[in-house]
């Protein structure tokens, strides 16, 4: 079948009678099948060169559809690096344990929002003791494994510094905080946060025995925590980020055909570390992808610390600043000692030299 898509899988299933979705769910569903199509009105356009006059159809502009906000999620990627701090980044990735995954279907806004709200106290609580100074952290939720199986996950960009009142203190290490302790304290935030969601009614569906026995059961092993240096290829992180904060992990060009009522769906195999493919029924298809329906209006990109939108700016400007300063402050700094050529005591140091032999220098 050329040309295929997930609205037709969608239009498929629903003809059939197999699709079980909740409102919200249904919701996304009619857009995606309806997105550029005369349901969603039609625009006509006239070309003030040539005169060429042509009529397109309206996209639905839903964050879940394959088809849509191309053109946000390149906007974002320009916003978050024109913001990017002058600074190393790290990439850190929590985890939810996928014994939680059928309590995130049941109440995934609670569970999402105990998420971000955990993963922000635990590193920066870490980095408050360890650096005395606040930590900043721009936040992307992911759903989905590449299978389109459940798998809650949140990418975080985290600049390698602090800041203080009184300045900003960078960090020249190849670690931010140590993932074990990090990890640990993770947990035990998320838990807790659990904990008082029940008791607050959000989790209204699950009984206390299972919550206990669930949540004990989970601090009694380590949950998965990632964190890299992203020095080199901070710029294309946020790209990669930037291909799911405004859509599903779900594109149209990974369907690459339908026949013996399977849809062939391509994906990357992280486990084999490379490409295969996976044959799906068009309902379970559909089932796979609702999974990783938000609820409607649930931010999924969210900023945190100095990074937040409230003082972003302003701290933006304090960490430039001062990072020029101490640059300038390193360039022309002298070292006591003369140049051996014209006699100038201005020398500056340049740096290490690993390799010195390669030079025809000696250890002398």
């Amino acid at each position: 079948m050329n040309g295929l898509g997930l609205a037709q899988v969608v239009c498929y299933c629903r003809e059939r009678q197999q699709i079980q979705a909740n409102p919200r769910q249904w919701q996304v569903l009619h857009h995606i099948e309806d997105c550029r199509t005369q349901k969603m009105g039609t625009g006509s356009y006239q070309c003030n060169g040539c005169g060429h006059r042509w009529f397109w159809h309206h996209s639905c502009r839903d964050r879940h559809c394959p088809q849509c906000q191309r053109q946000a999620s390149d906007a974002w990627v320009d916003r978050q690096k024109s913001q990017l701090v002058p600074a190393p980044y790290f990439h850190i990735v929590f985890t939810l344990p996928h014994a939680l995954n059928d309590w995130v279907g049941r109440h995934g806004r609670t569970l999402y929002s105990a998420l971000f709200h955990s993963a922000w106290r635990a590193l920066n609580g870490l980095a408050d003791r360890k650096y005395h100074g606040q930590a900043g952290m721009t936040c992307v939720l992911h759903t989905w494994g590449q299978n389109l199986s459940r798998h809650v996950h949140l990418h975080c960009l985290v600049p390698a510094g602090v800041l203080t009142d009184k300045d900003w203190k960078p960090i020249h290490k190849g670690y931010f905080l140590p993932v074990k302790l990090l990890s640990n304290r993770f947990r035990g935030t998320m838990v807790s946060q659990l904990r008082q969601a029940y008791e607050q009614g959000a989790l209204s569906t699950i009984e206390k025995e299972t919550l206990d026995g669930t949540l004990s059961h989970l601090m009694r092993h380590p949950w998965v925590v990632y964190c890299k240096s992203a020095l080199e290829y901070r710029e294309t992180l946020v790209s990669y980020l930037a291909r799911y904060t405004y859509r599903v992990g779900l594109s149209n060009h990974r369907l690459e055909s339908w026949k013996d009522n399977h849809v062939t769906l391509s994906y990357f195999d992280n486990k084999a570390n490379k490409a295969s493919r996976l044959s799906l029924e068009p309902a379970e298809l559909i089932r796979r992808f609702l999974l990783h329906v938000l609820p409607k209006g649930f931010m999924r990109i969210r900023h945190y610390g100095y990074l937040s939108n409230a003082i972003k700016k302003r701290a933006l400007e304090k960490i430039k600043r001062q990072s020029d300063e101490r640059k300038e402050k390193t360039a022309t700094a002298p070292t006591g000692c003369r140049c051996p050529a014209c006699g100038e005591s201005t020398v500056v140091y340049l740096g290490e030299i690993k390799y010195y032999p390669q030079l025809g220098l000696n250890s002398s």
